[in-house]
Parts: structure tokens; sequence; C-alpha cells
């Protein structure tokens, strides 16, 4: 593919990259004069209209949105039956290299990429469009680290035919949801729980399932929970993991319902790390399960088609089979015709009991007298009722009526009981006890008063040991614009010191900081910085661009579109201008030398110059075998490739050394 032109417009320079359905190629649009991406279908399935479907599928799904987070396409193609699809050149790396090479990203910075792939989620869903391939090696990181979400081979819109594809199960093994391991309904959430896995690899350096088959892998995401990520980091804090395990429920209720939810949620960890502000969903569907329906089978015919470990020790019942001695005898027709021989055998059964019966009159009267006799010198025993929780009123009536008798041996205060009514009781409910023994009982004398305490000005992360220090009970919190610090309480349900019932709930709000405030200055800070403390002032990163200036390092911010001292409002967009400077690299040159085929009359010669995994192509004429040998003068830094072509034939390779 490399040298050709497609569509009159965009020549094939490299192979970039490739999958199980295609080809990626960085190519140049001569139109435009840009480089672009261009996904080729690989050729042993041009013929399959499946993947071609799939293929124009992924074209479709991925035209129809257009969001910064997402990689954008330019155009679609077809040429001798070679299918392609032009889309945005990203210059960067997968998230998957990325990992590979730093094995687990920090908290921030794992954070920040979390967020972009979440607002590309987002933007995908308001489309009705399911990603169902959510994973690591689609999601690309740009040099400035801005997030890009690519490969919709496999999305869907929303709809029924989001359950199967032709009977197979859809996405990648070790990032799929246990309802795609299924091979079950997949919506929005399907790929919630494929970014819960993603954010799991970027801060473990693993993922969280593994086995020796896709299918041990996959009924792993059906049946087993993951190993909770900060076992595996003990720096993740208690808000991410929450979020993460909440992303990744089995059940799929208990998920977040979109992924804004999750962008909130991820920004307010950035602000409270250890926080507790993850909710959980009460609500649990349970799946109809299909019961088979229960069969009769004789033994002897359970014995030839079951082995002795399948059928149960007790020989009735096998996976809803009931097993019978004579399957062969009807068991209606079998009662009837024993009927007769029965009332037979009652009628000689009332003879023997009447002669039994004069003798045991006899000896119940002789026992009767003897019984009657102790009873005057033994203590009657009665069954002790539950009396717990009932007035002490209630409790005595009942205890009276079996001629028992209640003592009170201690009276203290209980948050759960109501003044007054019983706690606890020896002997304890439906024992024996004599009726001379009295039943002792513990009395609540109500929840105890505490003062509320005065949480305006606390921490966040404080309030729960605050009131539980005090017996009272941390409720829900709203967030306010407010001149208080981000994170701190400016408000609570109850007023500070007012007595209360131990165990009341107090409710409160916290500060996200003023609506407005001054914007800061961020010249010379590293661009990554910015971000982060964009995240926490509840700032948008806006576009990027870069210049060159050798007063300060790569990477630090020249200029930005908010001037510094200027009162900026929250969720405003800033612009920045990355200094990208590198100083000059030194570099040498030498004449790469190389025969020409005698054979040709004449021929083209490409030669291509292959430095740090890139390619670039530094000569192209027409010769004639005369001019053999042929010296081109070449430059580099480092150890460099020179490949030479000859008619878009490879020739020979040269590396040398500068």
């Amino acid at each position: 593919m490399v040298g050709k032109v497609l569509g009159d417009r965009y020549e094939i320079i490299e192979k970039i990259g490739g999958g199980g359905m295609a080809l990626v190629y960085k190519a140049k649009c001569r139109l435009l004069n840009r480089f672009v991406a261009v996904k080729v279908l690989r050729p042993e399935f041009i013929e399959d209209e499946e993947f071609v479907k799939k293929f124009r599928r992924e074209a479709q799904s991925a035209a129809s949105l257009s969001h910064p987070n997402i990689v954008g396409i330019y155009d679609v193609g077809t040429e001798n039956n070679c299918y392609y699809i032009v889309m945005e050149y990203i210059k960067g790396q997968t998230l998957k290299e990325l990992i590979k090479g730093k094995g687990t990203l920090g908290i921030e910075y794992a954070t920040n990429i979390a967020i972009q792939i979440c607002y590309a989620l987002d933007h995908a869903h308001k489309n009705n469009i399911v990603h169902r391939d959510i994973k690591s090696h689609n999601i690309l990181i740009k040099e400035d680290n801005s997030v890009k979400v690519t490969d919709f081979g496999i999305a869907r819109a929303v709809s029924s035919s989001t359950i199967t594809n032709t009977g197979n199960v859809i996405g990648s093994v070790h990032y799929f949801s246990p309802e795609q391991a299924r091979g079950g309904y997949t919506d929005e959430k399907s790929d919630i729980y494929s970014l819960g896995v993603v954010m799991y690899e970027m801060l473990t350096g693993r993922l969280p399932f593994e086995g020796e088959s896709p299918i041990a892998v996959a009924l792993k995401h059906i049946q087993e929970e993951p190993e909770t990520p900060s076992k595996a980091n003990s720096r993740i804090t208690k808000a991410i993991e929450a979020i993460i395990l909440k992303c990744m429920e089995k059940e799929v209720s208990k998920r977040y319902n979109s992924a804004s939810e999750i962008i909130n949620d991820l920004r307010q960890s950035m602000v409270m790390p250890n926080g507790d502000f993850v909710r959980k969903n009460k609500y649990t569907v349970e799946d109809t399960r299909v019961i088979e329906p229960i069969k009769m089978i004789d033994k002897e015919a359970a014995a030839e088609i079951y082995s002795e470990s399948e059928i149960k020790e007790s020989g009735d019942v096998k996976e809803g089979i009931i097993l019978i001695d004579d399957y062969s005898v009807d068991p209606i027709s079998k009662a009837d015709e024993g009927k007769d021989k029965t009332i037979q055998k009652k009628k000689n059964k009332k003879y023997v009991i009447a002669a039994v019966f004069g003798g045991l009159l006899m000896a119940l009267l002789l026992g009767g007298g003897i019984l009657f006799v102790n009873s005057l010198f033994t203590v009657k025993e009665v069954v002790v009722p539950d009396i717990r929780n009932s007035s002490e009123t209630e409790a005595r009536e009942k205890l009276s009526d079996l001629s028992l008798i209640l003592e009170v041996t201690e009276r203290v205060h209980n948050k759960d009981i109501p003044d007054g009514r019983i706690i606890s009781q020896n002997p304890k409910p439906n024992e024996k006890n004599k009726v001379t023994n009295p039943v002792k009982v513990v009395v609540s004398k109500g929840p105890r008063k505490v003062v509320v305490p005065k949480l305006e000005g606390e921490s966040y992360d404080k309030v729960k040991l605050i009131l539980e220090g005090e017996g009272l009970v941390e409720g829900t919190f709203d967030q306010e614009y407010s001149e208080y610090p981000n994170g701190f309480v400016i408000r609570q349900s109850i007023a500070p010191g007012i007595s209360v019932d131990e165990g009341t709930t107090i409710d409160y709000v916290i500060s996200i900081g003023p609506e407005k405030f001054i914007m800061p200055s961020y010249i010379g800070v590293d661009i990554e910085d910015v971000k982060t403390d964009l995240i926490v002032k509840d700032l948008i990163s806006g576009n990027i661009s870069f210049d060159s200036n050798s007063e300060y390092p790569a990477g630090a911010v020249l200029e930005q579109s908010i001037k510094p001292g200027s009162e900026v409002s929250r969720k405003s967009v800033v612009d920045f201008v990355v200094n990208n400077y590198k100083p000059e690299p030194v570099t040498s040159s030498f004449k790469l030398r190389f025969s020409l085929p005698p054979e040709l009359e004449s021929m083209k010669v490409k030669v291509y110059k292959v430095q740090n995994d890139i390619s670039s192509r530094i000569y192209e004429s027409i010769h004639k075998s005369t001019d053999s040998p042929l010296e081109i003068p070449v430059s580099g830094e480092g150890n460099v490739i020179f490949e030479v072509y000859i008619n878009d034939s490879f020739h020979e390779s040269v590396t040398h050394s500068f």
C-alpha cells in the first residue's frame, strides 16, 4: 500500500497500526496538504459481506459524532475493492502503550484521562451510539495529553439490535461487561463497565481478570468480583476506588446511570480524595428463571440413563426427576387395587385396639393418681412470652396471665427503643421458667439528648468523625457556590447548640468555591499541572496551540486567553499557547551510495529515512542504469536506516550512525 494514492487524493506514506479487521496507514491529503490516518479493510475480508457492513457501520457511527475527544472522520471511499475510511491523524500513542511504558499512572493524570473518556462517551450516548468496545487500545493519547476515543467498528445505535450479532459475543474479552459475556443486551451501561476496567488498568497496571482462555476470562466477568484496586496500588484513594467498583458492578442497575454522573464524581474525587460521596443504587433487578418441569421415571430406567454419581443419595430426586419403583404401573390404578386389602386390615386392627385400650385405661388411672400427688409438691413451670419492646404495663399483664412476676433490674438510655419499653429480658422468649422465679428486664430511658456540634467551616472529610463522636448520624449533602473554599461546610440542617435525640441525622451543604474568582497566572507553569488545577477550579481547558520560546522549558504555558487578575466565572473556557521549544539537534551528513540494476534502462528511485520509528521519504527521481552507482547526500541524528525502493519495490537498506 505504501506509495499508493487513494481517491486521487490520499498518498499512503507508512503503516502505523492495525487490528483484526483493518490496517491503518499514515497518509498525506494532497488537496488540503495535511496528514491523515487511513483505515483500510484487510484484503481477506473484502468478499465477506458481514465484515464490509461492519466496516461501513464504523464510518457511519463515528461520522455522526463530532466532539474534541472523539477521532474525527473526514472521508469514506472504495477503490478497486479497497474499502477505506479517512480519519483525523493523531500523533501520540495508545493508552495501552502508555500503561505498558509507565506501569501505573498517577491518580490525577489517570483521573484527567478518565474524565475526557467520559466526555466522549457522554456525547456518543446522547446521540444514541453505544461504543461496545471501550479498551485501552482504543484510547489515543496525544502529545499534549488530550484524549481521543477511536474505533467505533462494533458500535451500534441503541435498539434491540444491540442484543447479539448473529449469535456472537461482541467486545474484547478482558474489557467487556457481564451482559456482553452472556451475549445479551448491551447499552450505555456496558460502556460504563468497560470504562471501569480501563480505569482499573490505568491505576494498577494490570487487568482485573486474567485466564488461560477467553472463555475463562468471560466467566470471571460474570461470576467473580475483582480484587479491590487499592490492594494492587495502596496510593489509590477511597473515592477513586469507589468510582471504579461502581462502574464495574455486575448488576446493570447498580452502575452509574450516565457518563456525566461519573464526571461529577471524578471531579469531586480531586477535591475530596477520601470522601464517601459515591452513592450506591439501592434497587436491583432479579432475572426471571426458567424451571425445568418435574419428570417421573422408574429406577431401572434411571440406572440406564444416569450414572450412580449423578443420582442423589436419597434416590428420590435428580434435577427435577422423581424416581419411582415401578413407572409402568399407574399410581392411581395401583392404589385402587389395594383399597379392599386396606379396609380388611383396618377391621382386624379394631379388635386389637379394643383389647389394648382396656389395659391402657387401667394404667392411666393408676399413673394419674400418682402424678396428682406429686403435683401438690412440685413448682409449676411455664413458657416465657416475648415481652421485648413492650411497655412495662403491657409486660406485667402478659406475665401476670401466666402467674409470672416482672422485675426491673436496670434503666438505661437506648436510641433505638422508646422510653419505658423493654430492651431485654431474662429468661429469653420461649424458654421455660418456674412461676416462683421473676422475669428480669432492662427498661429503656429513651435516647439520650446530645447537643448538635458546629459543622460550618469544617472540612468535608471531618464531618462524619465529628457527628459520630456526638452519637449523631451523617446525612446527605448538597453543594453550592460560596465564599468558603472548595470542600468546606457552609450550612447544616439543624443549627449548632440545639439538643436532639442521639442517632438524629444531620444533613449539610458544602462549598464548591465562589462562582466568580480572580484568574490566576499560569505563565511558565507546565500544561499538565494547569489542566489539573483547571479541574479543581471548575474551568474548562480549551484549544491548545504551540509556539517556541527558549526562555521557558518545553511544555510551559506562554499565553492564556483569560488574563491573570481578571474576574472569571466557573465553567469558563481557557485557551493556552504552550512552549514546544527544542534545541536544534546536532546533525551531520554523508553520501548514501548504492548500485542500480543494470537490466533496467529507466527506473523510479525512492529513498525513505527511518528514524525513531518514523519513516519519511527524502528522495524521489527517475534514473537510468548508467547513473549507477548513485550517490545521494543525506543527514540525520543517531542511528538512522535508509531504505531504497526501485519502481516501488524494496531494493536495499543502509544503516548509518551520525
